[in-house]
């Protein structure tokens, strides 16, 4: 065996047990609190710099618009311990037939932080499609897109 082989064979063996640990860290989805939907979920988000698991789930409002999304709340945990750059997010709910989807509020509060990273949805027994946040939310506008002066309306008379 090469030692390039080797290598791989490690690298992939330590991004899977990764992967399981952040899959793993879901059981915040039973801390969310949601009396008026009562749909549970929850978000691990992994640092670059770090082995650490910030987690969050939804917190609900009466009046609706300002409930939480579990990754927003994940991330604003994450940004208030320090960390802005990530690796990867992981969401966990209820859902059995299908992967949980981040909403399109939180797609693109997920891009505010890079769009290169990786987007974990899972369902109920585990298993989990993987994308990246630039999957997720294609041609997006971003903090570069601000740094350039670009004009997000197209109308430069505003």
């Amino acid at each position: 065996m090469g030692i390039l082989t080797l290598l791989h064979q490690i690298t992939h063996a330590m991004r899977q047990r990764s992967i399981a640990s952040l899959i793993s860290s879901l059981n915040t989805k039973e801390q969310a609190y949601c009396p008026y939907s009562k749909f549970r979920v929850g978000a691990a988000v992994l640092a670059i710099y770090s082995t650490v698991f910030l987690t969050g789930c939804n917190v609900e409002n009466t009046s609706y618009p300002l409930g939480l999304c579990a990754e927003m709340t994940a991330i604003s945990k994450a940004v208030s311990e320090g960390y802005i750059s990530f690796k990867a997010i992981a969401i966990a709910s209820d859902l059995e037939d299908c992967f949980i989807s981040p909403c399109g509020a939180c797609r693109q509060f997920m891009r505010e932080f890079g769009s290169q990273w990786d987007v974990y949805m899972s369902k109920s027994d585990g298993s989990y499609k993987l994308m990246t946040v630039e999957e997720l939310l294609p041609c997006s506008f971003g903090p570069d897109d601000l740094r350039k002066g670009k004009n997000p309306v197209g109308n430069s008379k505003l």
